[in-house]
């Protein structure tokens, strides 16, 4: 649901990296009325709270079950390797898979990669959040490969990262259940495939057109009343008025007997 008929609102989750800002930001100058929730959720029930209707729309990390959700792919993620500052990586501007066997590398549970055989020395144990292996990196006790979004986000001054040139790569959608395609899941559709305002397509676009077409109306009406109203008077008028019409002859008086 999206709010009581008194208090509509809008609920959207997000997965750690995904900064929806920008679009929050075009939502609140399009429908101010209608208040827009930003819930962070974990990359592991992102989904659970899709399926159980905690909220109305979802930024999450692909693959998406296309059987339960519909999807709109928005963008794919740079794949980077983060390390110590003083690594002998950091030497390189980018760097492969191959360069990372010989390094330890954590894989946590809410690792965001499938990986077929996850690359480098396995660790000691698997972190259970990619924030908990960042601390691990910046211990100096192995390697972390994530989207760059997420290596931004958990930034560190005593940490960097290289590029990872041939790594898998994670790519952003924004997914809703398929058969709770709400009115307000159509608008923010048409905000995040950046719809203008006065775009049909959207219903808040809809509407807008609608109401200018409203304001235009009279004074469409206003301006053929004034052009009308300093036309001269037809022919026929005035052939009744007097005078003598155009193309009549005068016919000669009669004498009187």
């Amino acid at each position: 649901m999206t709010g009581s008929d008194e208090s509509p609102s809008f609920r959207l989750a997000y997965v750690p990296g995904v900064t929806p800002a920008k679009w929050a930001r075009i939502w609140n100058e399009r429908l101010p009325d209608i208040s827009l929730t930003l819930m962070q959720v974990p990359v592991t029930g992102a989904f659970d709270v899709l399926r159980g209707g905690e909220a109305d729309a979802g930024f999450v990390r692909l693959p998406v079950d296309r059987t339960f959700f519909s999807a709109i792919p928005l963008y794919t993620e740079t794949t980077v390797v983060v390390v110590p500052k003083d690594h002998v990586i950091t030497a390189a501007d980018e760097v492969t898979l191959e360069d990372l066997a010989d390094e330890v590398l954590f894989h946590p549970l809410d690792d965001v990669f499938d990986w077929d055989s996850p690359p480098g020395e396995p660790a000691f144990e698997r972190p259970a959040t990619t924030e908990d292996a960042i601390e691990l990196v910046a211990a100096g006790v192995g390697l972390l490969v994530v989207p760059q979004s997420l290596a931004r986000l958990y930034h560190r001054r005593d940490l960097t990262y290289r590029p990872v040139v041939d790594a898998p790569q994670s790519s952003v959608a924004l997914t809703w259940p398929e058969e709770a395609t709400t009115d307000l899941v159509e608008d923010f559709i048409g905000i995040v495939r950046g719809r203008t305002v006065n775009s049909t397509r959207g219903r808040a676009g809809a509407k807008s057109a609608e109401t200018q077409a409203k304001r235009k109306s009279p004074e469409k009406a206003a301006t053929r009343q004034n052009a009308t109203a300093g036309r001269p008077t037809s022919r026929s008028s005035r052939g009744r008025t007097g005078g003598t019409p155009k193309g009549a002859k005068r016919g000669k008086p009669r004498r009187r007997s």
